[in-house]
């Protein structure tokens, strides 16, 4: 029974969007509103020092951008609410992808002047191999924007989802006055402040009082009566079911900002965001409500606290209960494993706990067992679907400038590219080293960290190749292949056969050539596939 009622507490969710939407501003003012925080600065303004919560490592601080999945979890009412805030940028999208895969739900934020942009296009078409449920905020209300029944047309169209307002903008930019909440009629009138909570919401019995007009004006009154019964006339209802199945998306409009929206937000996402969900296995799909425990590890980040040259490894909690101090059986290895000091996070900070639940975000100690996909179980040989290497587009070689410090090189290149964030490849013999990513941003990271976490200097030197390619099919095919691509050929981490193609058009001839050899884009097929 405990289980079952800590699992209905649960709210487990990801933020995306495109760079620069306000994702990260958002999230910080979700913990101000949790009480996890008490202050709040503003990101990416360079007169203040203050950083986002969110974006601990120093690199994210420099550059004001968010490179790495951060996880947060704050206590809200009676629910637990878990963020995972993702990187925007698309270099790091890979990340943001496998991230998605530990959530139950995501909250979408669209910034009102730019209007759906490229990279929230590719966000949301992951979200619909999952079905995920989407709650849209559109921000930056304060500034001057498109016109929001624009915006609404806009979303439904390139992002093909139904979407229902459930707040309404009074204006935008310098004329804002605020929201009108469609669901409770209420009226939440603005005021610009950074740090704190706004806490005026006005009950609205009738929408024709005369009390409106004396609140935001006659002329603004009269819109807002029209908007809103124009609205309850063409959008239906907010359909829970049709919103759990990732058909329909409610909207809100805000300025994160300025903490204005957010709460009305952060309440209804409580109210109507699934709990813990059921997850595909390559044996069956396994239920939260299981009495025994599974999870899988969606991310590993290396050098968490730089002064411990930590290694955690980020596990979702998928059935039964995660219990400290208990030997659970490793699938990928074989080999049972213990963790005396599990932490749950509040981004940087962290505190050891005993249990946790269905719909929980962990961080395990890590020597170097764990790679991204790995599943932990009480014993069932299972492993969680869903979580693949995508072929990089930019290659690079490495190349150790300083051979004293090899070792730390070493080190550090397989502890980074154990993180997911780019993919590391080695050519026999020799032990030539080509890092491949999505961009350019990933490898300038790389460089970045090596340097300043693990004293190593290297130059990487583009290489002229178009795509990575795992190999399936007969082996003595295999076997003929490699021996005439030798120069073609490496190894991925997990010692697997990797095809360099030079071009697309090399690709498709050797695709035609080798009817017996499948090339694969993703490294999905070695686990199978549920997309």
């Amino acid at each position: 029974m405990e289980q079952r009622k800590e699992i209905a507490k649960r709210r487990t969710f990801g933020i995306i969007s495109h760079p620069d939407a306000g994702k990260t501003t958002l999230t910080e003012k979700l913990l101000l509103f949790g009480g996890a925080i008490q202050s709040a600065g503003a990101v990416k303004n360079n007169k203040i020092k203050k950083t986002a919560t969110s974006d601990f490592m120093e690199i994210e601080k420099q550059r004001g951008i968010s490179v790495a999945t951060s996880v947060l979890a704050f206590n809200y009412g009676d629910h637990i609410v878990n963020i995972l805030d993702t990187p925007g940028h698309k270099d790091f999208a890979e990340d943001t992808y496998r991230t998605l895969t530990a959530v139950d739900s995501v909250i979408l934020v669209i910034d009102c002047v730019k209007g759906v942009e490229e990279q929230t296009r590719k966000l949301m078409q992951v979200c619909r191999l999952r079905n995920t449920p989407v709650i849209i905020f559109i921000n930056k209300m304060d500034r001057d924007g498109k016109d929001p029944y624009d915006l609404l047309d806009e979303l439904e169209e390139e992002l093909k989802i139904s979407v229902r307002p459930l707040s309404w903008p009074i204006n935008m930019g310098k004329k804002f006055k605020g929201v009108y909440l469609l669901h409770n009629d209420s009226l939440n009138l603005f005021e610009a402040n950074k740090t704190k909570l706004s806490k005026e919401v006005v009950k609205v019995d009738d929408i024709n009082d005369s009390s409106l007009d004396e609140m935001i004006g006659e002329q603004d009154a009269e819109k807002l009566r029209e908007d809103v019964e124009l609205i309850n006339g063409v959008y239906e209802p907010l359909d829970r079911e049709m919103y759990k199945e990732g058909l329909l998306a409610p909207v809100f409009f805000g300025s994160a900002i300025n903490n204005f929206g957010v709460k009305e937000l952060l309440d209804t996402f409580v109210e109507i965001a699934p709990e813990p969900q059921p997850r595909q296995t390559d044996k069956r799909p396994v239920d939260p409500f299981e009495s025994k425990f599974t999870g899988f590890v969606f991310k590993i980040h290396a050098n968490l606290d730089p002064n411990h040259r930590d290694r955690i490894a980020f596990l979702r909690v998928c059935s039964g209960t995660f219990e400290r101090n208990t030997f659970y059986n490793h699938t990928r290895l074989g080999k049972k494993l213990r963790f005396n000091n599990p932490y749950n996070f509040l981004a940087q900070s962290k505190s050891v706990i005993d249990e946790a639940f269905p719909g929980d975000v962990i961080g395990l100690y890590d020597t170097g067992n764990f790679k991204i996909g790995d599943t932990l179980t009480e014993g069932e040989e299972l492993q969680y679907k869903g979580i693949p290497s995508f072929s990089p587009e930019i290659f690079k070689e490495v190349i150790n400038k300083d051979p004293m410090k090899s070792k730390q090189l070493e080190k550090g290149i397989e502890q980074l590219t154990d993180e997911g964030v780019a993919q590391l490849y080695r050519q026999e013999p020799g032990n030539r080293k080509y890092i491949g990513a999505v961009g350019e941003l990933q490898f300038e990271v790389i460089k970045y960290r090596l340097e300043h976490e693990y004293n190593a200097s290297v130059d990487l030197v583009p290489m002229s190749f178009h795509k990575a390619c795992w190999m399936t099919g007969d082996e003595a095919k295999i076997d003929e292949f490699c021996k005439y691509r030798a120069q073609e050929i490496v190894l991925d981490k997990d010692g697997n056969r990797v095809y360099l193609a030079q071009t697309a058009f090399t690709l498709q001839m050797a695709r035609q050539n080798n009817p017996d050899i499948t090339f694969h884009e993703t490294s999905e097929f070695k686990v199978g596939s549920d997309q």
